[in-house]
């Protein structure tokens, strides 16, 4: 899988399955994602190669692209240099075939990581995320633990990864985490966190063990912030994210940076600019527009999913930037970069 396949499925977003496929526990081995704008929405990750992307499922035998187990397909030829020794699935595009691979098990929410949303809730209300809306549980300190144990003993657990809503106050998410993370430095394994920053967040999660952190700005887009973020503090956070970098060194700061919410490629490019100018990597998400959040079309009625061209597009000026700046995104260790099934991450994809 290069690139543009992997832009063309990202952009997709979703796939047609099999009915056979659609009932087996491997196909639907990530379940439902309880953080972010996916939450609540069925998917798995599929493999080809070095790379993997994280799909949505659907039982749509009409789709744009369908999998399809190889051995239900007959004598079709393998894609070139786009599938390994084990595969066992291809993926079609509008009727002919993209790419071969493999569904990969996830672990916790990702392959390789236990991925943990500690709050399933929030009180801001970002109108492209289906958090507020889905009200969540938080889960309790003992509860995380046991996931994280549960995944040790796999022996597939590479790194420990820690998400959050807000149930009440940012200030109890981080003190949340920073608690949690102080007890799982005891597996050895890298630990980062993602949260809505305090003013000492970063000293505090550093202190705790954990060794990278993600605060994410959404979007750079002033006006779209302020329309579809207006409980959030775009200053703030890119002040807190410069702290971090101090903090937590370099190539360990990242924050989300959503494409699709109307931001033009200029308003992005400058965005990259800057948070790479603060020595933070940007992680482009393309927009997932979510079935709970009809209302984002009232606050950004220009929003839609990015195409496969632009995706590529703006990884490829990314990776420019971050050379520039001495940045690399392939030695991340937790959370989105190290999984990359949302994303065509500098340095591994492009």
């Amino acid at each position: 899988m290069d690139a543009r396949i992997k832009a063309i499925l990202i952009a997709e977003g979703s796939v047609g399955i099999e009915s056979e496929l659609l009932g087996t526990s491997r196909t639907l081995a990530s379940g439902l994602s309880t953080a972010g704008p996916g939450a609540g929405i069925g998917s798995f990750f599929f493999r080809s190669g070095r790379s993997r992307v994280r799909l949505e499922y659907k039982n749509d035998p009409d789709a744009t692209l369908l999998l399809r187990r190889i051995d239900n397909v007959g004598d079709t030829r393998v894609a070139a240099g786009n599938g390994s020794g084990d595969d066992d699935v291809i993926i079609f595009y509008k009727g002919r075939e993209l790419v071969r691979g493999r569904i990969e098990p996830a672990l916790l929410h990702c392959p390789e990581q236990a991925y943990i949303t500690l709050s399933e809730s929030c009180i801001f209300n970002c109108t492209f995320c289906p958090v507020p809306k889905l009200r969540g549980r938080t889960k309790t300190a003992d509860e995380v633990l046991r996931m994280v144990a549960d995944a040790s003993r796999t022996g597939n657990l590479r790194a420990i990864s820690i998400t959050s809503g807000i149930e009440c106050s940012p200030g109890e998410e981080v003190t949340r985490a920073v608690d949690l993370v102080k007890t799982l430095t005891k597996y050895n394994l890298p630990i980062g966190v993602s949260v809505y920053p305090t003013g000492d967040s970063s000293i505090r999660l550093k202190e705790a063990g954990a060794v990278e952190i993600k605060y994410n700005v959404e979007t750079m887009d002033r006006e779209i912030f302020g329309r579809a973020c207006a409980d959030m503090d775009l200053d703030f956070v890119l002040a807190s994210l410069k702290d971090a970098v101090d903090i937590f060194g370099k190539n360990r700061v990242f924050s989300n940076f959503i494409i699709g919410l109307g931001e033009s490629d200029g308003t992005v490019r400058d965005g990259v600019e800057a948070l790479a100018g603060l020595g933070v990597i940007p992680i482009l998400r393309a927009l997932n527009p979510h079935p709970l959040r009809p209302d984002l079309m009232d606050v950004c009625p220009d929003a839609a999913r990015p195409d496969a061209d632009r995706l590529l597009r703006l990884a490829q000026f990314e990776r420019e930037v971050l050379d520039a700046h001495g940045l690399r995104a392939d030695v991340a260790e937790t959370m989105c970069l190290p999984c990359g099934g949302c994303d065509l991450v500098v340095h591994w994809d492009v």
